[in-house]
């Protein structure tokens, strides 16, 4: 028991780290401190010391040896890799989400869809904030119709790797409008049980995101970033 405990409060550390190096509070270059960051997050050094070394098997840390840890964080070629290869398992989520998507997943893909066209259409502009939410919630239920916990781990990783570039994701209300579109196409698909439509349709809606970082030319420190 006391194994396990320390695994989940080392597991829980690493959590809280990876997020802060993600949403930006932690910025590349900055060197990551045992003993700060454990007087912060009310821990000794040791799990600490454990989420660092795992975070720099993700990449998103180095550890120089007598120096220290140093964020490495997510550049803008790793963001492009991100999303193509997400395009691709995107595509297979779509297949088997298909096959095995419950009237109940339909209904909440329906809803979320609705809901998304309320916060378009309110008064003042897009509310970006919530479409956004709402863009991740349409995602995570594709991954959880796809009955592969296996896919779903991955995409959901994929997907705070990628949140730097997708913190001020709906920028335009023309792209927010157009997602929305694409999503009731891979919906419209899953429904008419057409897999291979559904599976191009993903992959498209995904290169149709990173065409749209490009266009408008992001960095990972700053700028203004594409929807999905």
């Amino acid at each position: 028991m006391e194994e396990y405990q320390d695994h989940s409060l080392s597991g829980r550390v690493f959590q809280k780290i990876r997020e802060n190096i993600l949403n930006g509070k932690y910025k590349e270059h900055d060197e990551l401190r045992e003993n700060t960051i454990g007087k912060e997050l009310g821990v000794s050094r040791t799990p600490v010391r454990e989420a660092l070394r795992q975070l720099e098997l993700e990449g998103l840390v180095s550890i120089v040896p007598n120096k220290g840890a140093y964020v490495t964080g997510i550049s803008s070629k790793d963001v492009d890799d991100i999303y193509i290869i997400r395009s691709m398992l995107e595509g297979l989520c779509a297949r088997w989400a298909t096959e095995n998507i419950t009237a109940a997943q339909l209904d909440e893909l329906d809803e979320i869809i609705l809901l998304s066209e309320f916060h378009i259409k309110k008064e003042g502009g897009v509310s970006a904030d919530q479409v956004t939410e709402l863009d991740g919630k349409f995602h995570s239920i594709l991954y959880e119709a796809s009955n592969s916990k296996i896919l779903g781990h991955v995409l959901t990783d994929f997907h705070k790797y990628v949140q730097m570039a997708r913190k001020t994701s709906v920028v335009s209300e023309e792209r927010a409008r157009k997602s929305i579109r694409e999503h009731k196409q891979i919906l419209r698909a899953i429904r008419e049980k057409d897999a291979d439509l559904a599976e191009q349709l993903a992959n498209e809606h995904i290169m149709q995101v990173i065409q749209n970082l490009k266009k408008q030319g992001y960095e990972q420190t700053g700028g203004e970033h594409g929807k999905d």
